[in-house]
């Protein structure tokens, strides 16, 4: 039956229902029938379409929406293949369904879904979760991506010349080869004690493995097998392991210089944050675990620096970067050319990305990093599975969710210090937060038209990630980032008002030429809400009362502006703009100006920056007397602003 279902939504057109599935999503549409069919088969003890009747399909609308863990519209596209099975009968084995389900509703009223058409649902990254995943994912490109490399070339090194030992040593004696790599490990083991090194262990074993111990370390067999010549997956039985001249031999070096996790050469380098090593050694399957976590690394950059779908990152190609310098010759311009798919046909059309240099440095590690994986499967992407000796499709797709998520566990667990200060959270609210695609698109356009500034800007230079994505966008893309920005910006001024809404109705301070007028239409909004506290008015309702005034609100770092052309002092310096110019605000002077305590660190900032400039001794009388006068003032807006008034 699933076969057949697949079948008739890959190739079966049905004017005025649904165009045939694209093999892209043949995954998604598995995913999403497989539970009702589950259901009919406990149900029913078979899979017979023509017997159901409207009461199970009640049922499995019921069960399906119970849950509590899945949003509506997830509910809604569960519920829709109980349509298809209906529309595509004529091409299902005895007939599918006899009945249209629920006639004349649609599988999102039944689920009780309704989509706001001015409002994104998907949800954004929270900041303190986004600010260390980016943190992690700049690292691993621009510091940790040099040693994965080195340490897999050196892996590479050795494999290649066990594999020449081996092919040696196939005429020799059994008695005589056995010596020769028991010599060859005691070489190999000499020299690692003349620089103090220990036996290597595994850094992570896999599955928690103690077969492999000696005493109490996990010893990394492998890596001394290939020291020896040894490959095990042609010759099982010259696995060292199994020798206990081999044991013994080992002990003794272990007796001495004990243990050293990983075992490769290659040096760790040092995590700029801490100072120290970011991790301990590599051996060759963290090697491995590394590579996939870079790829990881990579996506997260490209996903949320440009802006991209996934399917339009996913669609990147080697050798789609374009490096131009500027008209002006001061910066360089970084293109990115992939494939725009939203509202446009199967297959897409080109299309063009204006980027930021972290995006360059993500694209030249991933042509590196997938060379060998794209010649093995004999594919043409950035995003190839990496490991060649796997069986199962070439391209990571649907598994980049789950991966994003493995990084953020393996950072956690591998690579944060003892005071968690740097560790990525997995909660938001109480809640577990799982990261998927979609958040980083909608979670960049908020940054960007609500808060160009603060600990994500100052890590990845957001007025160039603006200046960058307005142009992509605006220009040749197709993708409509513009359009989502302006509605993102819009959705965060109503977030904002709201907030100021709560923050005026228990007490918070407002201080600046604003504040006077602000309260007042603040304190009118609240008596038409009548005796509701803040927290469980109607928000609705709320939002509709404040919209305009939401409006005119542009967050700021002195103070917040809500901006009036009439009155606006910064529009009075620049002739011919209608919007708030905020290299020239006036904060203690324009009416349009609002202190709050959350602006007041930068205030002080300012305030100690004046007084250090003070304590210079060759200032004349003029400057000390000017910088006195502007420590007064911010001494002055940091009083009012505490006081409220």
């Amino acid at each position: 039956m699933m076969r057949s279902y697949l079948h008739a939504r890959l190739n079966v057109r049905l004017p005025g229902w649904a165009p045939p599935l694209p093999p892209a999503s043949i995954r998604q549409a598995f995913n999403h029938v497989r539970p009702f069919f589950e259901f009919v088969l406990e149900e029913l003890d078979t899979l017979d379409l023509p017997a159901l009747d409207q009461a199970l399909l009640d049922r499995y609308a019921k069960a399906v929406t119970a849950s509590k863990a899945r949003q509506p519209a997830v509910n809604a596209l569960l519920l829709k293949p109980i349509w298809h099975l209906y529309h595509y009968r004529d091409h299902l084995p005895g007939g599918g369904l006899r009945f249209e389900p629920w006639p004349g509703h649609s599988s999102a009223s039944v689920a009780g879904y309704s989509s706001r058409r001015d409002e994104n649902r998907t949800a954004r990254i929270p900041e303190p979760i986004l600010a260390p995943l980016l943190s992690w994912a700049l690292k691993y490109v621009q510091v940790f991506s040099t040693d994965i490399f080195a340490a897999g070339a050196e892996y590479s090194a050795l494999a290649d010349r066990a594999d020449r030992l081996a092919r040696n040593d196939l005429q020799r004696d059994k008695g005589d080869l056995h010596a020769l790599q028991i010599s060859r490990v005691k070489r190999w083991l000499a020299a690692r004690g003349r620089e103090g090194r220990g036996v290597p262990c595994w850094t992570q074993p896999m599955n928690k493995a103690t077969r492999d111990k000696i005493k109490d370390d996990p010893v990394n067999w492998h890596l001394i097998n290939l020291a020896a010549g040894v490959i095990v997956t042609e010759n099982p039985s010259g696995h060292l392991r199994l020798r206990k001249s081999a044991h013994d031999l080992i002990a003794r070096h272990i007796a001495i210089y004990g243990v050293e996790r990983g075992g490769l050469d290659t040096p760790v380098s040092l995590n700029p944050d801490t100072n120290r090593p970011w991790r301990s050694g590599f051996d060759h399957l963290a090697v491995k675990r590394e590579e996939r976590m870079l790829q990881t690394a990579a996506y997260i950059l490209c996903a949320y620096l440009t802006g991209m779908r996934d399917c339009e990152v996913q669609a990147m190609r080697p050798g789609c970067l374009d490096i131009t310098r500027s008209e002006d010759g001061l910066i360089d311009r970084y293109r990115v050319r992939s494939t725009a798919y939203k509202w446009k046909r199967a297959e897409g059309v080109p299309a063009d990305w204006i980027t930021i240099e972290p995006v360059a440095e993500a694209i030249r590690v991933l042509e590196h990093l997938s060379k060998d994986a794209c010649a093995f499967h004999g594919v043409d992407t950035l995003w190839p599975v990496l490991d060649i000796g796997r069986a199962g499709k070439p391209h990571v797709s649907a598994e980049i969710v789950r991966a994003l998520n493995v990084f953020r566990d393996h950072v956690n667990a591998e690579l944060v210090g003892k005071d968690r200060t740097n560790a990525i959270p997995t909660m938001h609210e109480g809640q577990p937060f799982k990261i998927t695609t979609r958040q980083f698109r909608r979670t960049l356009a908020w940054h960007i038209a609500n808060r160009p500034f603060g600990t994500i800007a100052g890590m990845i230079q957001y007025k160039h990630a603006s200046v960058a994505a307005f142009e992509g966008y605006a220009g040749s893309s197709h993708s409509g980032f513009q359009r989502q920005m302006e509605q993102e910006h819009r959705l965060g001024q109503l977030d904002d008002i709201l907030e100021y809404f709560d923050a005026h109705e228990i007490g918070d301070a407002f201080g600046g030429p604003a504040a006077p007028r602000l309260k007042t239409t603040l304190r009118e909004a609240a008596q038409h809400l009548g005796p509701l506290p803040a927290r469980i008015a109607d928000r609705g309702r709320l939002r509709t009362m404040l919209s305009d005034l939401a409006r005119t609100l542009h967050i700021g770092i002195l103070a917040d502006c809500f901006f009036d052309p009439a009155t606006a002092l910064c529009l009075k310096s620049a002739a011919g703009q209608t919007k708030p110019q905020t290299a020239l605000c006036q904060p203690t002077k324009c009416p349009n100006a609002c202190i709050r305590a959350r602006h007041l660190p930068a205030w002080q900032e300012a305030e100690d920056e004046v007084s250090t400039l003070l304590k210079e001794k060759r200032l004349s009388a003029a400057q000390r007397a000017s910088l006195k006068a502007e420590r007064t003032r911010i001494r002055g807006v940091i009083g009012r602003t505490s006081r409220g008034s």
